[in-house]
Formats: structure tokens, C-alpha cells, sequence
């Protein structure tokens, strides 16, 4: 079984799927005259703005970001970006900079028309993301690919954002204060339970307060160790930039790299941490309270800068200057030496927390994806049947074996990526047209 989905992951996360999604993105972001990259500032100026209603929808804009970084702040940004590295070498870190940089314009381009496209369903509450803008934006002739969309973000949803956390907390429980792993996935199904129960917005207050608190301490922590090795910040630049075009020999426990290894790991870990182009977090924007798609377009866009741009690159950072890289660990194992050489005691509690935190929010943040994408596929009735599956499915991911859930969930990302990202080239003049004209508008007003 490892076997066969190895040979999948491979095909997969092979050349032509790690060329679609920088194609996507280099094409969304000329087209779009790099708006993404240039307006920055005023994507946290909305989203400050963002917490009060301020159109149609369920949750503010500023709780449609936190919901979306709920999902996507996590093991990715831990464990991934740490991965990356043992895998591919520190030149990894570069890749996922620029998936990261081109990668804004396609989230941009996602909650656009993931808010312009948007439904209203049984309940009342707003529904949204590619299945809706591919059903809607394309036509009938192209139901089958918004179908296959919902397959395939309903069933990844148990790998990226059940079985990973779930896997990732239990293990760091077990390893730091000796709690069974199983002990750990029946608590994390009891509190996933109680505020699954209360919705998108439960959820979306939930995450609301939590990962902000949590994202600034791990970024402050993540600093003081930056400032700490201040002198060997630049050397950790070259060797980045040096090993990102050639290859990297064996180094003490590190097994040496390629340069396409160090491109293959930095891009599929990169997305598989601000999952730019998995048409994921384009759900949760499509519920936000506003009525300018391309307004709730620039606050999204800030969840790559802040997930890869900012927290994977200070955890990279970190790794790569204080020379951890070279003792042949992986995973939180490889981030919690980072920190604690640094921060002795605390910097391991810090990464644990923090891993804790983040493989919980995104979780819960997973589980309205899957169940939109139920919905989308059985109707209003199925929500509840998910949520009891979801639920039951956390303590079985926290004993599964770690590296075959990573492998699984590594494969589903790729085949739930691949239609939307069809949908978001051939809808591409919409998301330019509605770009152009809030501009003008912009313009106009001043």
C-alpha cells in the first residue's frame, strides 16, 4: 500500500504539478500588474478595518483570515518547513520564498471569486470556493471537475487536517511529558467536538483569539533566537541562496541534496503550508461579511505573506543559523534543537505549544473545509454526519503511523489543487476584470 501511494505522491508532486502551480501563480501576478506584492499594506489596513461587518456574510473579514490561517498555520510551518530542509537542504527555504511571493496572487485570485461567486444555502449561511466559482464561473460542462474538486478536498481534509494534527500532537505529547498518544487524540476529540458543534462561527472565534496570541509568540521567540545568532544570519543567507542552484554534500548527519530535491521540497512544502492554490482557504473567505470581492481578495492574500513569508521563514532561519540542519533530525524534532539551543528549556516548550496549538487550530479550521465540501456533494443534511465522522477520525490519526500520513496527505493536497487550479486560469479575466474595476473605483473615490 506504502508502495502504491508512493508511486501516486511521486507522479503527483512530479514536474508538470510543481510547474502548474508556479505557472498559476507567475501568471496571476503579471496579470494582475503585481497588485498582490505591491499592496501589502493595505491588505492589513482592510484587515484591521476587517473586524467590523461591513456587507453580507457570517463571519467579519478579519475572522475569515483567522480561520483560514487556522487552518493553515500548523504542523506545516513547524515540522513542514523542517522537513523541507533535512529533505532538500537549506536551499529549500528559498524555493518556498518564491512559490510564497507568486503564491499571494493565486490566494488573491481564489477568495475573489470565491466571494463574487458565492451561494446562499438551505440554512441561510454563505457558502463558497471552487466548487462553487468552477459550477458557477464555468458552466455545466464543467460540474464534473467542481464534483471532483469536493471529492477530493473532503477526503484530503482527513490527511492535511485531521491525520497530520492529530499524528503531530500526539507525538509531541508523547515524546515531551510521556501522555499515550491514543490519551491524546481522545482529548483533542472532545474539544474539537464542543466547538465543531457551534459552526463556522464558533470556529471563527475560536481561531479569532488563538492564533494571533499564538503566531506572535512563536514569531517574538523566533526572533530573539534570530537576534541571538545575529552573526551567522548572513552566512545562513548564502548558504540558502547558494544551495537553492547547487547541490549540497553530506555534512554530519545530513545526507547531502539536490538541487531538484531542494526545488521538489521547498515548493510541495511550501504549499502544503499556505496551501496557495489548494482552493482551501477560498471557502472560508467566501463566508466573510462584505460585498467587494476584491477587498476580501487583499486581506487573504496576507495569509501566505504571514504563513510562509513570515513565520516558515523565521522557523527556516533559525534551523539554518544555528546549524541544526546538519545533525540528520527532521521534523518538530528538528525545529524543537533549533529553538532550544538558543533558548535552553523554553525554546523546546515553545515549538511544543506552539505545535500543539497550531495542529488543534488547523484542525478545526479542516473541518469546515470538509464539510463545505460535503455539503456541496450531499447536501445540507450530511454536515453533521461529517463532523461525527471528523471527530471519531482524530483519535484513530493520532496512532496512525506518521510518515504514511504525511505521504497520503501529501497526494490528496496535488489531486484537490489540480482543478482549481485549471479553474483559476481560465477564470483569470474575471478576477483581472473585477481587479481592474475596483481600482478605477479606488481611483475615482480619491
Amino acid at each position: 500500500m506504502v508502495d502504491i501511494i508512493n508511486t501516486v505522491n511521486g507522479w503527483a508532486w512530479g514536474p508538470p504539478m510543481l510547474l502548474l502551480i508556479a505557472i498559476t501563480g507567475l501568471f496571476l501576478t503579471i496579470g494582475l500588474k503585481a497588485y498582490p506584492i505591491l499592496n501589502v499594506k493595505k491588505g492589513f489596513s482592510l484587515l484591521w478595518s476587517g473586524r467590523k461587518a461591513k456587507g453580507e456574510g457570517d463571519i467579519s473579514g478579519f475572522n475569515a483570515l483567522m480561520t483560514s490561517l487556522s487552518a493553515t498555520i500548523g504542523t506545516g510551518n513547524i515540522a513542514g518547513v523542517a522537513t523541507a530542509i533535512a529533505m532538500g537542504g537549506p536551499g529549500a527555504l528559498f524555493w518556498m520564498w518564491m512559490i510564497a511571493l507568486v503564491g499571494m496572487a493565486t490566494k488573491y485570485a481564489e477568495a475573489v471569486l470565491a466571494v463574487h461567486y458565492r451561494e446562499q444555502d438551505e440554512n441561510g449561511n454563505f457558502v463558497g470556493g471552487p466548487m462553487y466559482y468552477i459550477k458557477n464561473g464555468l458552466g455545466d460542462n464543467w460540474k464534473w471537475m467542481a464534483a471532483a474538486f469536493a471529492f477530493f478536498g473532503m477526503i484530503a481534509g482527513f490527511g492535511i487536517g485531521n491525520g497530520v494534527q492529530a499524528n503531530s500532537v500526539a507525538d509531541v505529547m508523547h515524546n515531551s511529558f510521556n501522555i499515550p498518544e491514543l490519551a491524546s487524540g481522545i482529548i483533542m476529540a472532545i474539544l474539537a467536538a464542543l466547538v465543531l458543534l457551534g459552526g463556522i462561527k464558533r470556529i471563527a472565534t475560536v481561531a479569532g483569539k488563538l492564533v494571533p496570541f499564538m503566531a506572535i509568540t512563536y514569531i517574538i521567540a523566533g526572533l530573539i533566537l534570530l537576534v541571538i545568532n545575529f552573526e551567522r544570519i548572513p552566512a545562513a543567507f548564502d548558504t540558502i541562496l547558494t544551495h537553492a542552484f547547487t547541490p549540497i554534500s553530506a555534512v554530519g548527519g545530513f545526507a547531502g541534496a539536490t538541487v531538484w530535491a531542494a526545488l521538489r521540497f521547498g515548493i510541495a512544502r511550501g504549499v502544503f503550508s499556505n496551501e496557495a492554490g489548494l482552493g482551501s482557504a477560498p471557502i472560508a473567505h467566501a463566508a466573510a461579511q462584505t460585498n467587494n470581492p476584491v477587498q476580501q481578495g487583499t486581506i487573504a492574500m496576507l495569509g501566505t505573506f504571514i504563513d510562509t513569508l513570515v513565520i516558515c521563514t523565521i522557523t527556516g532561519l533559525v534551523i539554518v543559523s544555528s546549524g541544526a540542519w546538519q545533525t540528520g533530525e527532521s521534523g518538530a524534532t528538528l525545529t524543537s534543537l533549533a529553538f532550544s539551543e538558543g533558548l535552553p528549556v523554553i525554546g523546546e516548550y515553545i515549538v511544543t505549544f506552539g505545535l500543539i496549538v497550531f495542529a488543534f487550530t488547523t484542525l478545526l479550521g479542516w473541518s469546515f473545509y470538509g464539510e463545505k465540501c460535503a455539503e456541496y456533494l450531499f447536501g445540507v443534511k450530511s454536515i453533521i454526519i461529517f463532523r461525527v465522522i471528523w471527530v471519531i477520525a482524530i483519535p484513530v490519526g493520532a496512532t496512525f503511523q506518521l510518515d504514511l500520513a504525511w505521504l497520503v496527505a501529501d497526494t490528496l493536497n496535488a489531486l484537490m489543487a489540480l482543478p482549481n487550479l485549471v479553474a483559476l486560469l481560465l477564470l483569470s479575466p474575471v478576477v483581472f476584470k473585477l481587479t481592474k474595476a475596483a481600482q478605477t473605483k479606488s481611483n475615482a473615490d480619491k
